[in-house]
Order: C-alpha cells, then structure tokens, then sequence
C-alpha cells in the first residue's frame, strides 16, 4: 500500500464533500476517526473538499452564463 488507510480516509473526506454525499461523509469520517485522524486533520480535508466544490461550481455557472452573452 502506498497511501496510509488514515491518508486514504481525509482524501475521501474532501471528496464526499465536494460531492455533496453526506452518507459519503458520515461514513469516512467514522473511518477517519478510527485511523486517529486528528480534527485538524478532517476540518483541512473538509475545507479542501469545500474549496474544490467551489471552483467547480464557479466555472459550471461561468460556463452556463456565457450561454446568454
């Protein structure tokens, strides 16, 4: 294994999140808690994931707008 199962889990953490899967998230972050993951850990996971959603949703919205220009 080349990631730790701790990593694996704050990866997949900011992804439920940039998916909006909140199911996603109450699973991961159960698992990430069992890898010792500190809060920390998970918050800078959940701003990253925050922050990759954001991006997405900025150039959809730009991409939809530039329809109507």
């Amino acid at each position: 294994m080349v990631m730790d199962k701790k990593t694996q889990e704050l990866i997949a953490i900011g992804a439920a999140v940039t998916a909006n899967c909140v199911p996603c998230f109450k699973f991961h972050f159960k698992k990430a808690r069992e890898e010792n993951a500190s809060d920390d850990e998970i918050r800078e996971s959940i701003r990253v994931g925050r922050m990759v959603r954001k991006g997405a949703a900025k150039t959809w919205d730009d991409e939809i707008g530039s329809l109507f220009s």
